[in-house]
């Protein structure tokens, strides 16, 4: 009996700690390597920018995004002075570990439409960790190397479920606007260690600058 006892005992502290280190994986290891990940996207746009290389984004470059290529940072003040992200094209698993992901389809950045992007919640990086925290009137600002885009949340978060794909649609049913504009929509997972729900901001396109005339108002502190 006591060798059953002590086998079972033995057993369960191994799964114990099998269990931490696989917690300890998710929380700290997947999170270093997307910090990593992210940074060093980054540092390609800032050196691809440095060389010129950036245009201005015109209606006549459909093709302008690439799956899994970063084509911009963000910027959201509400979520820190030091918060910034870059964003990728497409929303594969692949792209998500790299930063956040643009849904293609939606509209390109500063263009008529709406916006659409999507970040991890808990889990490399946890990009969006404070998602809840955002609140109306809050700014999200954007460069693509050339030119800085403000834009204002006016509502969220809102919350609703996976299937509902309105939510990324040129004019969202339940945004509150009504016609076209040049809108921006931010998506995340909820809970925080759940993929049941979807956390949802909206927002519009509140000033443009060149990069050349500083940063914007927004991100001064």
């Amino acid at each position: 009996m006591r060798v059953i006892v002590r086998t079972v005992s033995e057993l369960c502290i191994t799964v114990g700690a099998l269990i931490v280190l696989f917690v300890a994986y998710v929380l700290f290891w997947t999170g270093v390597r997307a910090e990593s990940a992210m940074n060093d996207q980054i540092d390609q746009l800032h050196r691809q920018w440095s060389k010129g290389s950036a245009q201005p984004v015109a209606v006549t470059e459909p093709e302008r995004y690439h799956h899994g290529r970063a084509f911009a940072i963000m910027y959201i003040p509400r979520l820190g002075f030091t918060w910034n992200k870059p964003v990728l094209e497409g929303t594969g698993r692949d792209v998500l570990a790299k930063g956040l992901a643009h849904y293609q389809g939606t509209a390109r950045l500063g263009q008529v439409g709406n916006f659409a992007v999507a970040g991890h919640r808990r889990t490399f990086g946890d990009p969006f960790l404070d998602f809840p925290e955002l609140r109306p009137g809050d700014a999200v600002v954007l460069t693509d190397g050339t030119t800085w885009f403000t834009y204002r949340i006016d509502k969220g978060p809102y919350k609703t479920v996976p299937t509902d794909v309105e939510v990324i649609d040129p004019v969202p049913r339940k945004s509150g606007y009504t016609r076209p504009g040049r809108y921006l929509t931010l998506t995340t997972c909820d809970p925080e260690w759940g993929h049941s729900h979807r956390l949802i901001v909206w927002a519009h396109l509140d000033s443009t600058q060149s990069v050349e005339a500083g940063e914007p108002g927004a991100l001064r502190r």
